[in-house]
């Protein structure tokens, strides 16, 4: 923890109790929470950026698109528009932001939304011609006035909340307290090879309530990537000298698995718009060599940089063994079926 960090340890006290009075308030109804008819899963964490939670919604897509109409409803960080907004082909990440453009991009059977106020965003999809049957919050954990029907919570290994205190000293959105809200507990981004004694340590850690359930996964990154219209493999991709080219949370794993010794990387903040002068800096740093980025900040620079340059890599969310995938997979579908039932 820094100097500024530790000076700045009352404003964390302060930070703390008016959250924790906010949670108060609403858990004991004073303010109001809205629950819908439909089933809602809202995934989200404790920490500021960076647990995984795009990989982790995708999976959702994954599981349930084939069986049940899905939509996606994030607030759509950084995006230059307002309000409600549901994709269609005018979209773009400017007006979606660019979590959400890449759901809309990368599966065309769903339905995407943005809107910071939840409650209405939830209100307007299910005004549609084609209602949803199940919606999913992106990062909504702190989003109260909806009441979601199944919460997912992530936390990064390495960065446990239990570890973590509140903003700005530490990089906690609210109280600890607030895992008790979960009913799934993921530690995401864990080594390939975790042994269950340091799983069970980090479950003693996490002080699980009777109805919470614990899993543990790591990001599987593809074999291949993509640019617009080819593709390559990464064993070939890794060997040739490229420019690899990150803006999001925590860029060292997708640089760790990528990077050879003559490489060029370029680090942006977190949902960086690029500018003209960043897309010239790219050009003079790539010098035409291959351009290797994220799957996020591809649907950014797309059409800014020449197609044949660049190219992402796409992760998934994967639990470390398939019996814990299999449990994981029957929860979620054990609740959306029986929502669904008796709606």
């Amino acid at each position: 923890m820094n100097l500024v960090r530790k000076i700045l340890f009352p404003f964390a006290v302060l930070y703390g109790l008016i959250t924790s009075i906010r949670n108060f308030l609403f858990d004991k109804g004073m303010l109001k929470s809205y629950s819908f008819d439909v089933p809602i899963i809202a995934v989200g964490n404790l920490s500021v950026g960076g647990t995984g939670k795009t990989p982790q919604i995708e999976y959702l897509i994954r599981l349930l698109s084939p069986k049940y109409k899905i939509a996606t409803l994030s607030r759509g960080y950084k995006r230059q528009s307002e309000g409600f907004v549901l994709a269609d082909s005018t979209s773009n990440a400017e007006i979606l932001g660019d979590e959400p453009f890449q759901f809309y991009t990368k599966f065309n059977n769903i339905q995407v939304a943005v809107d910071a106020n939840r409650k209405n965003g939830i209100e307007q999809l299910l005004s549609q011609t084609e209602k949803p049957e199940v919606i999913l919050l992106d990062d909504a954990f702190q989003h109260r006035k909806v009441k979601a029907g199944l919460y997912i919570l992530l936390t990064s290994y390495g960065d446990l909340y239990a570890d973590d205190f509140m903003l700005p000293t530490g990089n906690l959105r609210e109280s600890k307290n607030g895992a008790k809200r979960a009913n799934i507990i993921v530690v995401t981004k864990c080594p390939a090879t975790l042994s269950l004694v340091e799983q069970n340590k980090i479950k003693a850690k996490l002080k699980l309530l009777p109805h919470q359930e614990l899993f543990f996964s790591f990001i599987d990154y593809d074999e291949l990537v993509y640019s617009e219209d080819k593709t390559m493999k990464v064993s070939e991709i890794k060997i040739v000298d490229k420019l690899l080219l990150a803006g999001i949370a925590k860029p060292n794993p997708f640089f760790a698995y990528l990077q050879s010794e003559n490489d060029e990387k370029l680090v942006f903040p977190d949902h960086h718009h690029f500018t003209e002068s960043d897309i010239k800096e790219i050009e003079n740093k790539s010098q035409n060599k291959k351009i290797i980025t994220t799957e996020k900040d591809f649907v950014r620079l797309k059409g800014s940089i020449p197609k044949e340059q660049l190219f992402y890599l796409p992760i998934r969310s994967a639990f470390l063994s398939a019996g814990a995938g299999d449990n994981f997979d029957k929860i979620i579908t054990n609740y959306v079926g029986t929502s669904t039932r008796n709606r």
